[in-house]
């Protein structure tokens, strides 16, 4: 090695060694509550969400706050606008699909008390529909993508968002409960089933991809999301319905800025922090940052189920809470409810199933509400969509 290099690498060893040094940058405290617009205007037969809440400080300990009693309205070139309906926490409605004319260009816009915003005018685009969403066992996590082609090579900008519902149960069957009113243990009615329940979730993060620098409009496979092995979501039998938007050059551009400075920061390798320059403005006050790109399209979606018969069979489900059992002999069939009562009802335990000895009870095997219970955590009932 030559001597100068040597020298610049001592140089860097010590500026690297020297010039490290904690940074405890203060809170931001000044009033920066500015809007936060999120939705796609569907152009089709379903209805349009926009959602409204406002940048909170960090000192604050709120993650968003919601903006309610706006007027909301959408609004075409020629002045003709349709209100959207609020909804509380921050939501505002059409109510119904507005299929839009695909010749016109639209804005959204937003009124609150001297306040005035608007999205610029921007034309219909249209989606084209979902090929496949599918999904691949790899390693020890479930892979999820969707594929998708538009045969005009018009669309070229794509984003993804889905919702989730996963079927799961308890650690515990329980077949008896602690009567509310009596105070004495009983069998379960059918309604009163806590084993098997539904839950859901809403993606988190920016799903978007572009085919602009291939020769065909086609996205194949992109990736979705990731599902450990051991997730209960694949448990027993798990949903996701899928949801694609045409973009803009200028909507991708925004959302891929959003992705870097959310998802792509914590090391110097990694994209610098950049303004979000959205499409939506202020009109009282045109120095006003207002956060958020409104979209017009037709929304096409898709819906899959996975069964975990389908899934490896060395995968095994992680239940999220520690659970033991416990027993409680009853040796009185008469004294039942003394001795269960203090053994079992008034340490909060669940009867799970009964103790038998030569044809009568002689007590009861029990745990906890987390590990017998799962309607703690979600619904006893499936959902609509979901099929037998």
């Amino acid at each position: 090695m030559k001597p100068k290099y040597m020298l610049y690498l001592l140089v860097l060893g010590v500026m690297i060694t020297t010039c490290k040094k904690p940074y405890n940058p203060t809170v931001i405290a000044s009033n920066n509550n500015y809007l936060v617009v999120e939705g796609v205007i569907n152009a089709g037969s379903d209805p349009t969400v926009i959602s409204l809440s406002q940048t909170v400080n960090l000192s604050n300990g709120v993650q968003t706050s919601a903006l309610n009693d706006y007027a909301v309205a959408i609004q075409d070139e020629a002045g003709n606008s349709i209100a959207l309906i609020s909804q509380g926490n921050g939501k505002y409605t059409s109510g119904s699909g507005l299929n839009l004319n695909q010749s016109k260009k639209y804005r959204l816009h937003i009124a609150h008390n001297e306040k005035e915003y608007a999205s610029d005018y921007i034309e219909v685009r249209k989606t084209p529909p979902i090929d496949s969403v599918g999904f691949v066992p790899k390693g020890s996590n479930l892979n999820l993508y969707v594929s998708t082609h538009d045969a005009t090579n018009s669309t070229r900008y794509y984003r993804w968002d889905f919702e989730e519902t996963w079927k799961f149960h308890s650690r515990y069957e329980s077949g008896f409960l602690v009567d509310p009113v009596t105070k004495s243990i009983r069998a379960r009615k059918e309604s009163e089933a806590s084993y098997y329940c539904y839950t859901n979730d809403l993606s988190s993060n920016i799903l978007i991809s572009s085919s602009a620098k291939l020769v065909s409009d086609v996205i194949f496979q992109a990736p979705l999301t990731t599902i450990p092995s051991t997730s209960e979501k694949i448990s027993v039998r798990y949903s996701v319905l899928v949801k694609q938007y045409a973009l803009t050059k200028e909507a991708y551009a925004f959302w891929e800025n959003i992705k870097k400075n959310t998802e792509q920061l914590g090391s110097i390798f990694d994209a610098q922090p950049s303004q979000l320059q959205g499409n939506i403005h202020s009109v009282t006050n045109a120095a006003e940052p207002v956060i958020g790109y409104i979209s017009i399209t037709n929304v096409q979606q898709k819906r899959i189920f996975v069964d975990n018969s389908q899934l490896p069979i060395n995968w095994f489900p992680v239940y999220p809470y520690n659970c033991e059992i416990d027993s409680a002999l009853i040796y009185n069939p008469k004294s039942m409810l003394h001795e269960v009562q203090g053994s079992i009802i008034d340490g909060g335990g669940i009867p799970i199933a009964p103790i038998m000895d030569q044809g009568f009870v002689i007590g009861y095997i029990f745990s906890t509400l987390e590990c017998t219970d799962c309607r703690i955590r979600g619904l006893s009932q499936p959902p609509a969509f979901w099929k037998p």
